[in-house]
């Protein structure tokens, strides 16, 4: 009878890999990144241009009207 050897590799996940804190700390650097650069898109004006529609010019003529006839 011919002997089987089965192998199977285990892998040990390594200390501070893949703890909530070390998540939290990638979330918040982020955020920080991301804010800084849509800071930095807004204070250039390119932000602005995109987000704001061309004004609008509205031409209003006022007039004083005619004295009114005296009554007598």
């Amino acid at each position: 009878m011919d002997k089987v050897i089965v192998e199977k590799e285990v892998l040990v996940p390594t200390e501070g890999s893949s703890g909530t804190a070390s998540n939290f700390i990638w979330a918040i650097a982020f955020i920080v990144i991301v804010g800084m650069i849509v800071g930095a898109l807004y204070y250039s004006g390119f932000l602005r241009r995109v987000t704001n529609t061309a004004p609008q010019k509205i031409n209003v003529d006022v007039t004083v009207p005619a004295a009114a006839p005296a009554n007598r």
